[in-house]
């Protein structure tokens, strides 16, 4: 029995939405992107107690090359992504430029709040302000687009960590957000490209939609917030939640639209969607929940097949009819092997926050423990898609209260005089988190777990890293597949 609901009634663009419910009053906590002041405090307590398996998250960040304190930038005025095939268009693709910064900005904060040491901090920032002097534009071909939905939502997490720094330069940085990429994703949001809405998979509406509302959040904007999160719900584009998951079976598992194309592309859609329900949830905002956990129906769905299960496919033409070449006919082969830093924040927020049971989730999350972040897995573009680390970022207690009713994040209180004014590092204000070792129980075979982390895999899992290209699902007209 499946119930096929892909084509939402009523499904809207971006510019046109209802108002969803957003942190009280249009306040915004700071921080509060994929990582709160509490998050950033409890990897500080239980690194410091050397508890598992905060350590090993701890450790693949500190040998990662973008996490050490002597990372030079290299800021652009243009970025580039894409080929342009058309001869009288060229331009030097320079966007590896661009992520693989960002990614050192990223982890010098995060080691910055782990370990409090104030170099990391000053690194990420001159990153940082470096970028935001000197950037004007993202460009190239289509790409573009995923150039600003996916540096985008992950420079504004970058930025997020150090945003209380004497030396950020906010207010610049709020500027290129805005103009640079929300400008570029919001067009892709309300015009897809000039094709009509389905014509693009999935992961092209997601990166944008977490571009949104997380230079939303960032930049205290909650016009943009509600317009990610009425496009999450009923956005008309293939990356909406409706679309994304089209089919929700009485088994508990929900079909992943793009199962039927390949496995990269759908661990990647999954680590955007989480990401954009993890952000939404620090400001009070359940999309985790949305439509009777649907996300966690579809989760649970990739991460069986990527486990080398068996699952159902139901061709994506038989369920909402749609333009487009590539109508795949049913679920494409998964290996095992292949890993992507994308599931402790998933698995811990279904088990540990709301206490359900999902069992693919926790064994693939011990599989792929520990997770690291951009440059350990490959050296393209694919290896950069998330920010990572979730072993040490998202590990998490059972709470007390398993209501799925968020609060925005508690703002982190001011640090330091004015003079000397540096963002709170966790490893400071971390007094009152608990660090407990991982307990004895298997983690993966109880679903819901009541261990402290994912310990079943101690090592790295070997990854199919290399380069993952997200492109189009119309060959004719844009000249990729």
């Amino acid at each position: 029995m499946l119930k096929a609901t892909g084509a939402a009634a009523g499904a809207v663009g971006l510019a046109t939405f209802a108002t969803p419910s957003v942190a009280a009053g249009g306040t915004f906590a700071h921080p509060g992107l994929l990582h709160t002041g509490a998050d950033l405090a409890r990897m500080a307590a239980k690194v410091k107690a050397g508890a598992s398996p905060y350590t090993a998250g701890y450790a693949k960040l500190t040998a990662n090359r973008h996490a050490q304190s002597d990372w030079t930038p290299n800021p652009q005025a243009i970025v580039y992504r894409g080929v342009e095939l058309r001869p009288r268009s060229t331009w030097p693709q320079n966007y590896g430029i661009l992520y693989n910064d960002i990614h050192a900005a990223y982890q010098n904060a995060l080691r910055y709040h782990v370990s409090g040491d104030s170099a990391h901090a000053d690194t990420a920032v001159v990153i940082l302000n470096a970028w935001s002097a000197k950037l004007t534009k993202v460009s190239g071909s289509a790409d573009r687009f995923l150039l600003a939905g996916l540096q985008g939502y992950q420079a504004a997490n970058a930025a997020e960590l150090v945003r209380d720094h004497p030396d950020f330069e906010l207010g610049r940085f709020q500027k290129m957000m805005l103009d640079v990429f929300y400008s570029v994703s919001e067009d892709f949001l309300v015009r897809h490209n000039g094709t009509p809405a389905p014509h693009y998979w999935p992961n092209w509406d997601l990166c944008n939609m977490a571009c949104a509302l997380a230079t939303g959040i960032f930049c205290d904007d909650q016009t943009k917030v509600e317009q990610a999160v009425e496009y999450f719900k009923h956005g008309v584009g293939m990356g909406s939640i409706k679309h994304a998951i089209p089919v929700v079976r009485d088994d508990g598992l929900a079909e992943w639209m793009e199962a039927g194309r390949d496995q990269g592309h759908s661990l990647l859609g999954v680590g955007l969607m989480g990401t954009v329900c993890e952000m939404a949830w620090n400001q009070g905002i359940d999309l985790y929940g949305y439509d009777d956990n649907r996300f966690l129906k579809g989760a649970q769905y990739v991460a069986k097949w990527s486990l080398g299960g068996n699952v159902p496919y139901t061709p994506y033409a038989q369920v909402d009819r749609r333009p487009g070449i590539q109508q795949p006919t049913q679920v494409a082969p998964a290996d095992p092997a292949q890993m992507r830093p994308v599931w402790a924040m998933i698995a811990n927020h279904y088990t540990k926050r709301r206490g359900l049971s999902a069992t693919y989730l926790t064994q693939i999350a011990a599989k792929a423990a520990p997770e690291g972040g951009g440059g350990d897995y490959g050296p393209n573009s694919g290896g950069f898609d998330q920010l990572g680390f979730g072993t040490l970022a998202f590990t998490r207690d059972k709470a007390t209260d398993t209501k799925a009713t968020p609060k925005p994040a508690a703002s982190a209180p001011a640090s330091g005089a004015a003079s000397d004014a540096r963002p709170q590092t966790a490893a400071t204000a971390s007094a009152s988190a608990s660090a407990s070792p991982a307990g004895g129980s298997d983690l993966a075979a109880t679903g819901s777990g009541e261990i402290v982390g994912w310990t079943a895999a101690a090592g790295v899992t070997a990854v199919a890293g290399g380069l993952l290209f997200l492109r189009r699902r119309d060959r004719g007209r844009h000249g990729a597949s």
